[in-house]
């Protein structure tokens, strides 16, 4: 099966932690891997953003990435990247006509926007994929959502025009359903965690003697609530909880980032500046051991389309606690593999930690039920399989075409 996957912003070569660079890089590049090792082709079109890329890669899984010429060979928030999506979708158009895929599946917005207009005069089926709705996002951020005005016109557009929606949580569910959606075109297929890095045993990253550890793993960004997390600390009343913030610039970078200096300042006000660490950009390989490292992982956003984090945690055996928002509410089962708290809420956040970092014994039960959730419900093999049925309803050959894993793969 010939896959051509669209993700205008986010390359799944992409180094993460910057304000873009996030959860969709993962997705994609964890899909796109778990599709190949299925025996699909799989093409990933991102836009080139480095005059030194070249237009083609293939990466180690088998998957082949594409950098497409649409506006300046630069870094660009992806805010900005609207009117380059004429030209992007040009390229494709020119690449399907003569290379022709049998599926588009694009990720984000303006991605769908680009592969419609580029696959629809083809014929060629498309499968969206939004990780974010602006609709949302206009709702929790109001006037600091920075998106383009055409954005939500869009999405409703595509909500009612693709031929599938793969949809990454139930919520977004109703939230599809209310752009005009049709329910029998809309597929519910999460994100995966990758079990083989993410396992309860392993190395674990030093930390410091007698202090419990609370980690927060994410981009800096403000709707990510690690202000809120801060906050909460400050709140607790056991003064040997040290709060660990990995994601954002480089560590050598920490001091010159505009919201680095703002959680300190909250840090500062709660009079716990001593106990909260900036860790900068963790590489992937360096996440594992971190997160085992930690007590509870924290991961408390305004609002949040999926959330990747909650589910590494989880594989590692840490219990997370986490806002009842988007599809943490799907992921985290609270009293079994975590708990779940009202998002902007840094009393009701500072009362569950409080007890759970007071009773040893549930953590490591949360943990162990957080484990077998993950390796029962989230490999990104489990994934790939949900995704190309999603696909076989556009594309009725999908499965014949499609080879299953052998034993020793799947399992």
């Amino acid at each position: 099966m010939r896959i051509a996957m669209v993700s205008e912003h986010a390359s799944p070569l992409a180094v993460l932690g910057g304000v873009d660079a996030g959860g969709q890089n993962v997705h994609v590049a964890a899909l796109a891997a778990a599709l190949a090792r299925r025996r699909a082709h799989v093409v990933v079109h991102t836009r080139r953003d480095d005059a030194g890329l070249p237009r083609r890669v293939r990466t180690g899984q088998g998957v082949t990435v594409d950098h497409v010429p649409a506006g300046p060979p630069t870094a660009l928030p992806k805010d900005d990247l609207l009117p380059h999506m004429q030209a992007f979708a040009a390229d494709l158009h020119r690449q399907w006509r003569s290379h022709r895929p049998d599926v588009v599946h694009a990720h984000f917005w303006m991605s769908g926007l680009a592969a419609v207009a580029a696959a629809r005069p083809l014929g060629i089926p498309v499968v969206q994929t939004f990780h974010a709705l602006g609709v949302v996002k206009q709702r929790h951020q109001g006037a600091r959502d920075t998106s383009p005005a055409a954005r939500l016109a869009i999405e409703q557009e595509l909500a009612r025009s693709v031929d599938r929606i793969v949809a990454t949580c139930s919520d977004e569910v109703f939230e599809l359903l209310r752009l005009g959606a049709d329910r029998r075109r809309v597929s519910v297929v999460p994100c995966g965690v990758d079990l083989a890095a993410f396992t309860p045993v392993g190395p674990s990253a030093p930390r410091a003697p007698g202090r419990l550890r609370v980690l927060c793993v994410g981009r800096l960004v403000e709707r990510k609530g690690v202000g809120n997390a801060i906050s909460a600390v400050g709140l607790l009343h056991r003064r040997d909880v040290e709060l660990v913030v990995a994601g954002g610039p480089d560590a050598g970078h920490l001091d010159d980032d505009a919201e680095v200096a703002r959680l300190r300042g909250i840090a500062g006000q709660a009079g716990i500046a001593d106990r909260v660490r900036f860790l900068g950009r963790v590489g992937r390989d360096d996440l594992p051991p971190l997160l085992r490292s930690a007590d509870v992982a924290v991961c408390v956003p305004w609002y949040e389309p999926f959330g990747i984090v909650p589910l590494e945690a989880m594989a590692c055996g840490v219990p997370v606690v986490a806002s009842a928002v988007g599809g943490l509410v799907d992921t985290v089962v609270h009293g079994q593999t975590g708990l779940l708290v009202p998002p902007r809420d840094p009393a009701a956040l500072a009362e569950v930690l409080d007890e759970l970092l007071l009773d040893v014994r549930r953590r490591a039960s949360l943990g162990r039920s957080g484990s077998e959730r993950a390796q029962a419900r989230y490999s990104w093999d489990r994934v790939a399989a949900q995704t190309l049925a999603a696909y076989a309803d556009v594309v009725p050959s999908a499965g014949a075409r499609t080879q299953p894993l052998s034993r020793e793969v799947s399992s």
